[in-house]
């Protein structure tokens, strides 16, 4: 535990509801205390009523920043000054920088994902992948994937909103980049089959395997995961869901979430601080070199 802390210290919090769960906090301070940077960083639960007046008290207070979490990634975007080209191309924010009063909106959860892969040895360039969910997870995913040379991307989600949402995302991507970007209904069972017998990679980006639907899937055949997909998991908790416990059982390589929170997290720190954070540290410290 840090104990020179003084009226130097700069605060940066994580905005999301439900958050305690998080181990962002502890990620981030231990890289603070590392490095010795002033900083201290807090989780602070805020749903999409209380953002706008969270929102206003970053700029009053002069937080450096904020990681924004569910359900907050897509409002946040209009309470911003700037947003990066990743952030408008699909419309959620995980990450705020406060420079001197302007709010700058970044995204670095496909940034983390794709550093996970690449951390395994996993090539993503004129690959395909897999990716279930729609959210704000997802679409960062798709577009990051896109942008990195991923040859096509298949997305899967139920007929909402986010559907909706993900479709004026998608045209931007064919559009934009080289990268095939489709979305099918995951009722479709026969097309999900399909898509993910030519996937390289396969990615549930939705929070179905965490509290409080651990336990479940949306996967249910695993005669659909052969033993040369990679299958990967968003969610660090649990370290392994029923997606993975399934894809390991048919010889799958798999990754859980928390690579990615790592490398998302750590190129948030490279934002706010422009140093470069110490992973391998940070893994040894949390235990997940377990």
């Amino acid at each position: 535990m840090r104990s020179n802390i003084d009226g130097h210290f700069l605060l940066i919090g994580l905005m999301a509801y439900p958050i305690r769960h998080s181990l962002s906090p502890q990620m981030q301070n231990t890289i603070y205390s590392k490095l010795n940077i002033p900083f201290i960083y807090l989780a602070f639960e805020v749903d999409q009523l209380k953002l706008p007046d969270a929102i206003k008290g970053l700029r009053a207070l002069g937080l450096r920043g904020s990681a924004i979490s569910m359900p907050n990634k897509q409002l946040v975007c209009q309470y911003l000054d700037k947003l990066t080209p990743a952030v408008e191309m699909s419309g959620a924010c995980n990450t705020i920088s406060n420079d001197n009063g302007v709010l700058t909106g970044y995204n670095t959860d496909g940034i983390g994902y794709m550093r996970m892969l690449a951390e395994a040895g996993i090539n993503m360039l004129d690959k395909k992948i897999t990716v279930l969910g729609a959210g704000g997870a997802a679409t960062a995913i798709a577009v990051q994937a896109a942008l990195d040379g991923v040859k096509e991307i298949a997305i899967f989600n139920q007929k909402d909103e986010c559907y909706t949402k993900i479709e004026s995302v998608i045209k931007k991507l064919n559009e934009q980049t080289k990268c095939k970007v489709h979305i099918t209904d995951l009722a479709d069972e026969n097309e999900l089959r399909k898509q993910i017998a030519d996937s390289d990679v396969l990615c549930n980006a939705t929070g179905v395997g965490m509290k409080p639907l651990e336990g479940q899937s949306l996967i249910t055949d695993p005669t659909i995961l052969r033993s040369d997909l990679v299958v990967t998991d968003c969610i660090y908790s649990p370290r392994k869901t029923k997606l993975l416990e399934m894809a390991e059982q048919q010889g799958c390589k798999t990754l859980n979430g928390i690579g990615m929170m790592l490398w998302q997290g750590a190129a948030q720190i490279k934002i706010w601080t422009g140093e470069d954070a110490p992973i391998d540290y940070v893994k040894e410290q949390m235990g997940f070199n377990d």
